[in-house]
């Protein structure tokens, strides 16, 4: 497994972004979808969890075939999705990410935000002290984002809210801006596949950084949308998004089932008590099996005679007497 920690610093405070994360990520899905793929909504209703009290439970699948780099479209049915449950008990989330065609892939995100610049090196100490983990600074005004992503109306160095004042952050802006948020998110990617764990695993890596990156450019550069609404009215906004978005991608019987798997073993980590937790299968699919090593068929015979010109036209095949007759059809 791959481990990392991000921590992605806003000009917003923790209550605000409350209502901005539900509102970017409604109107992120909505724009990332078209039809036969983007973010089908399955499920989205309150939850209460006994340790972290009342949250909100979501199920999405989420197409993404085209998306995927070509040597892993090679080996994927075409109507591909990951299943992805969160958890949300704001300020603290839950978000896993599996896909039953692939059993040992697996994402486990899990959230916490704080109204400080990302200075808290303990706030993951329950969850994963001993385990270690790079830790990856992401700057939503002057890391580099794909291209086809960009958008100049979205770049926090050239948007300022008309609402909040805030943006045209510069380099430094978080050493001294007011006020100021940190998303810190921990990452587990996990692929255990002989000859491809590595590959995928910093491959996923990279998608989530970006993934995070524009994400959070979008949270804070859409500000004036979302900041004056409240609970119920981005609630309402979110139904409304995520009944447009399903239909943008049109309604089709899945290829493979869902399945809920754990994310970790618990001898690596404790699942939070919010978590389901049910068998991993571990058997890896077929296609990603190392092959056994077997005999070379050969093909075609090893040698071939050909015709003499001064006799009869015909070929001495191995396995056939000169003397043998082709077959022919029998006459009627």
């Amino acid at each position: 497994m791959l481990l990392k920690e991000y921590r992605i610093c806003m000009p917003l405070t923790v209550d605000e972004y409350k209502i901005g994360q539900l509102y970017m990520i409604s109107k992120h899905s909505h724009e990332q979808s078209d039809r036969g793929e983007g973010v089908e909504v399955v499920q989205n209703e309150p939850f209460e969890d006994p340790h972290h009290g009342n949250g909100q439970f979501t199920e999405k699948r989420v197409y993404l075939n085209s998306k995927l780099p070509s040597w892993a479209r090679a080996v994927v049915p075409k109507i591909f999705y990951v299943t992805e449950k969160a958890w949300n008990y704001y300020p603290y989330t839950i978000t896993e990410y599996t896909c039953s065609f692939l059993p040992k892939f697996s994402i486990h995100i899990e959230t916490k935000y704080e109204d400080n610049k990302g200075s808290n090196d303990s706030i993951f100490d329950n969850e994963a002290k001993d385990l270690e983990r790079e830790v990856c600074f992401i700057d939503i005004a002057c890391d580099e984002i794909p291209e086809r992503y960009y958008k100049e109306s979205e770049d926090p160095k050239h948007f300022k809210s008309e609402k909040t004042g805030r943006g045209q952050l510069r380099e430094g802006w978080r050493e001294n801006h007011q006020p100021i948020m940190c998303s810190y998110k921990l990452v587990t990617v996990k692929f255990e596949v002989w000859g491809l764990q590595t590959r995928v695993e910093q491959f996923v890596h990279k998608v989530v950084r970006d993934i995070l990156l524009i994400g959070h450019r979008q949270a804070f550069a859409w500000v004036d949308e979302w900041y004056d609404m409240t609970m119920d009215e981005v609630r309402e906004f979110e139904r409304a998004t995520q009944e447009a978005t399903n239909k943008k991608i049109g309604i089709f019987p899945p290829a493979i089932s869902i399945s809920s798997i754990p994310l970790l073993p618990s001898s690596v980590r404790s699942a939070p008590s919010s978590a389901p937790s049910t068998p991993l299968s571990t058997d890896a699919p077929e296609f990603l099996s190392v092959p056994k090593d077997r005999p070379r068929k050969k093909s075609a015979p090893e040698t071939l005679t050909l015709p003499d010109p001064e006799k009869k036209a015909t070929l001495n095949l191995p396995g056939m007497h000169p003397s043998d007759k082709p077959c022919r059809p029998k006459s009627e």
